[in-house]
């Protein structure tokens, strides 16, 4: 695995374990459809949640966030619904929203952490 996937796989992993400790349960991770690729569906007793997670070792080249503009955001839309079609079983009952995480830092486990909840969908 290349050393820039690998950063990017522990940045996925930290974001994992910061939803778990706020009492999310993981559905699925690196879900793939034709159109492009979920990084994490989370979900608690009221949402399924798609997270976007971006990890940057620093912010020379702009803040992580900066990389979800309005065509990732309606791509990760017409993701989230690819996805609930297929799971509809776990989304029954729930609001589906799209998060993003960013990670700052040169070692993800320990990086700067920021979470947007329900990110404008264009």
């Amino acid at each position: 695995m290349a050393h820039k996937d690998a950063f990017g796989r522990d940045g996925e992993n930290r974001a994992a374990s910061y939803l778990e400790s706020r009492g999310y349960e993981v559905l699925d991770r690196n879900w793939r459809s034709r159109d492009g690729e979920i990084d994490l569906v989370v979900a608690d007793d009221r949402n399924v949640v798609v997270v976007e997670v971006k990890t940057r070792r620093g912010v020379g080249f702009g803040h992580p966030f900066e990389a979800i503009d309005a065509r990732k955001r309606a791509r990760l839309w017409r993701l989230s619904v690819a996805w609930a079609a297929c799971h509809r079983e776990l989304v029954q009952g729930r609001r589906m929203r799209i998060d993003a995480i960013g990670i700052i830092g040169a070692d993800p486990s320990s990086a700067s952490l920021e979470h947007i909840q329900d990110v404008e969908v264009p």
